[in-house]
Parts: structure tokens; sequence; C-alpha cells
């Protein structure tokens, strides 16, 4: 039997809400769009502030 992918939980409104508010933030602060804030969250499967300023970084750093 082929697996299954499981469902896709929505995030509430409020979640949704600070998420932009991260992505807002994040991106006013490194100078970057904030599409690539919202990619990097994506790639890292992570919200969380530190981890998403080090990729940022480290991108950076790449340049």
């Amino acid at each position: 039997m082929a697996p299954t992918k499981p469902a896709t939980q929505t995030p509430d409104p409020a979640e949704l809400a600070r998420i932009e508010d991260e992505v807002a933030y994040l991106s006013k602060r490194h100078r970057v769009s904030p599409a690539i804030v919202r990619e990097i969250m994506r790639r890292s499967g992570s919200t969380e502030r530190a981890a998403v300023e080090r990729e940022i970084n480290r991108g950076k750093a790449r340049r």
C-alpha cells in the first residue's frame, strides 16, 4: 500500500498574523525582501526568529 501524505494543518488567524509580523520585522531588520524570509522559513521548517536569522546571515556570508 502506498504511503499517504499527512493532512496539512492550517494555523489559526492569530498565528498567521504573528508569522507575518515576524516576516515584516526580519525583512526590515536584515534588509531583505519578505519573500526571502518566507522562503527561509519554509525551507528550514521553523518560524523561530533565531533560526531564521542564522540562515539569513549564512546567506549574506556567501555573497
